[in-house]
């Protein structure tokens, strides 16, 4: 008797369960309804009546990016305009000129050239201002709407105004649209006569083969090769599959790279390595920096859980979401967070905290502690992988932060090669002219606002409410901080010639030149030949000694 109760009971909880379920469900789909329909009339109302002409398509997208904006980073929607760009994130692979742009005061700049493409062919140069396009007015617009016009179908034309500093007037430049395809791996190459390196930049299609075949023609210049360098450092990710074909290169056949866990768990998946690997013993570091995010950071973490080489540099971004793009009609997409991935030991890598969008490194006791497969050595989730050999080359400095995001050294490197036909070969490339580059800081007054002229601002403004007369002390304050500027940048004198001679390169010898002057001047490079060359070092950083 007691068991028949029992079991009503239980049958009732759950019964009472599922009802409550389902009562839930339906709330929450009569929710989506009356708010749809809501969101629906009001978009209507406001296109009908407002007294300003809207454009819908336009108006419509501010809403739709407001909404994703309120979830992650990383979830967008991609209009039909946008979906270019998609394919060359996916695929490395668009239609259009072969250049990278960027918008500096209004104006569509090119950025960056690649070898043998239509804007090359035709004779465009990094600095180049777009003016129009196709005889519209570029200046002032958005940059993705003149972006749009500029990829089209291989083989049709592109009319360009051109603006080149350091000319007087305009140039019109045609050029035939063409299938752009980038390469993933840039350069590889023999350091020495012991170490080789090979530089990937991006995760899309072919990246495993390509990291493949560069180790083995390495292997084949230097069959007594003693280690190799994977160097990330900037790679800001791209597709998980070639993550896993990269790893592979180094770790057999049937092992676990990572691992995606999400809402909906049909779709939860491992990816195992499917192949043999080109070599699993060679002697092996891995660069990575802050801006290394997604696909690197799960060749990075797979190396160290398997304890397979050694990480250098700097903690990584801390991306550890997974986007799935969905199709919504009218060949527009939603990039959306589907899933957080894991790598082997079982640790998640996105970042918990942020700070304007950007990850916030936070202390490793607010770190879960996980241990490496084959060590046991201690390693931490919540943002970035962290790597064995932790090495700051200027990488807290705020100075050559803004002396990068404000296109100081880009904008000074187009006036010094105005009137530079060649420069000197990649391996004898020196800039030793910079006092002309203070000069040209100088002249530019070069906006470096530091904390301290914040907080200065904010004493003048609070002393002026309050009726104290401070302008003198306040004057000879900024001239001191200004004298101080001037030291700071005499500080960083190696970090910035060493920024200005890879603009030098990049402009004359393309992507590769950029990553010749990188291995020539960088000290993390430096670190990681040390660290192959001496094999004590190599094995006790494994081992966690």
């Amino acid at each position: 008797m007691h068991k028949k109760i029992k079991i009503l009971a239980l049958a009732v909880v759950l019964l009472g369960g599922v009802a409550a379920t389902t009562i839930n469900n339906n709330d929450k789909m009569f929710e989506i309804a009356k708010n749809i329909e809501i969101f629906a009339k009001l978009y209507q109302e406001l296109n009908t009546f407002y007294v300003d002409e809207i454009d819908p398509s336009a108006f419509m997208k501010i809403g739709i990016d407001a909404m994703v904006n309120s979830l992650d980073p990383y979830t967008n929607y991609l209009s039909e305009s946008q979906i270019e760009g998609y394919r060359l994130i996916s695929e490395g692979r668009y239609n259009g000129i072969g250049a990278e742009s960027a918008q500096i005061s209004g104006v569509l700049t090119i950025m960056e050239l690649y070898q043998d493409q239509p804007a090359d062919k035709a004779g465009l140069k990094v600095g180049d201002q777009i003016m129009a396009v196709d005889g519209k007015d570029a200046r002032g617009k958005n940059i993705d709407a003149v972006e749009e016009i500029l990829r089209g179908f291989p083989g049709t034309e592109v009319d360009l105004l051109i603006h080149r500093p350091g000319e007087s007037g305009n140039r019109t430049v045609t050029l035939v649209r063409e299938e752009i395809k980038m390469k993933n791996v840039p350069h590889y190459s023999m350091i020495d006569d012991q170490i080789g390196y090979i530089a990937l930049t991006t995760f899309t299609r072919e990246a495993g083969a390509n990291v493949a075949d560069a180790l083995r023609d390495l292997q084949a210049q230097q069959p007594d090769m003693k280690g190799v360098v994977l160097d990330l450092r900037g790679n800001g990710g791209g597709l998980l599959t070639e993550a896993v074909n990269v790893t592979n290169v180094f770790i057999p056949r049937n092992k676990v790279v990572a691992s995606t866990r999400g809402k909906i768990q049909e779709w939860d998946r491992d990816f195992n390595t499917l192949n043999e690997p080109v070599d699993e013993e060679i002697p092996l570091v891995v660069l990575i920096n802050n801006r290394s995010a997604s696909a690197s950071e799960i060749v990075s973490g797979a190396i160290q859980d398997y304890d397979r080489g050694v990480l250098l540099g700097q903690r990584s971004y801390g991306k550890g979401l997974v986007q799935n793009h969905r199709d919504l009609g009218y060949n527009a997409k939603v990039k959306l967070t589907t899933a957080k991935y894991y790598i082997p030991s079982g640790r998640c890598i996105q970042a918990v905290e942020y700070e304007n969008g950007e990850p916030v490194d936070i202390a490793e006791e607010k770190r879960v502690a996980f241990k490496t497969l084959n060590s046991s050595r201690v390693v931490y989730d919540g943002g970035g992988v962290k790597p064995d050999v932790v090495i700051d080359k200027d990488g807290s400095s705020n100075l050559l932060k803004t002396l990068d995001r404000s296109h100081t050294v880009f904008d000074y490197v187009t006036k010094y090669c105005q009137n530079k036909g060649s420069v000197a070969p990649v391996e004898s490339l020196r800039f030793s002219e910079f006092n002309d580059f203070l000069q040209y800081v100088s002249d530019r007054n070069f906006d470096y606002n530091s904390s301290t002229e914040d907080l200065l601002e904010k004493l003048e403004e609070a002393a002026a409410e309050d009726g104290y007369r401070i302008s003198a002390e306040v004057e000879s304050l900024r001239a001191n901080i200004a004298a101080t500027k001037r030291a700071e940048l005499m500080q960083y004198e190696a970090s910035i010639v060493d920024m200005i001679e890879k603009q030098i390169a990049g402009r004359y010898y393309y992507q590769k030149g950029k990553v010749q002057i990188g291995l020539r001047n960088d000290p993390e490079v430096q670190e990681a030949i040390d660290v192959l060359k001496d094999q004590g070092r190599y094995r006790n950083v494994l081992a966690g000694r």
